[in-house]
């Protein structure tokens, strides 16, 4: 006896899958992210080790206080501190100048950050809404509530 043959057939699909064109990853490579890495780490050694920068026995020394207070205004936005690979922090000396000192803590509330590298970034980054002034430069001639202004809106 012969086996029962099938009357189903089998039908091909022919459809065609379209692909779409091939797009560059947007993330970069392991070997692109260490580089990116390493270069930022030098760079914050190098702005640690900038003529600007004190550590918080200098800082409290300036500020005729002591490097526990330092620490606590670090801690609550009162004072840019910028932490290091190793124990402590190193402090921009010109925060201590009168123009700035009543300005930091408000600049700290307006970014929404005590964090002293953020901090110290926005103060040292040329802006588009200051003319392309950083705003470090832009409250030594006097424009803090427009700098202040503009850290609110970052801030949020």
């Amino acid at each position: 006896m012969k086996p029962a043959t099938s009357s189903v057939s089998t039908v091909r699909n022919t459809a065609r899958v379209v692909r779409a064109p091939k797009r560059p990853s947007p993330y970069v490579s392991a070997a692109q992210t260490k580089s990116l890495l390493a270069s930022s780490l030098a760079a914050r050694n190098e702005r640690l080790q900038a003529a600007d920068m004190v550590n918080t026995d200098d800082a409290a020394g300036i500020a005729a206080t002591t490097r526990v207070t330092i620490n606590a205004w670090i801690s609550k936005g009162r004072a840019i501190g910028l932490t290091q690979t190793r124990r402590g922090f190193r402090l921009p000396v010109w925060q201590f100048d009168p123009q700035f000192w009543d300005v930091i803590p408000k600049l700290s509330k307006a970014l929404g950050t005590t964090e002293g590298w953020t901090i110290l970034s926005f103060l040292e980054t040329p802006l588009g809404g200051l003319n392309g002034k950083t705003p470090k430069m832009a409250i030594e001639q006097g424009l803090t509530d427009r700098v202040l202004d503009l850290a609110a809106a970052e801030g949020t």
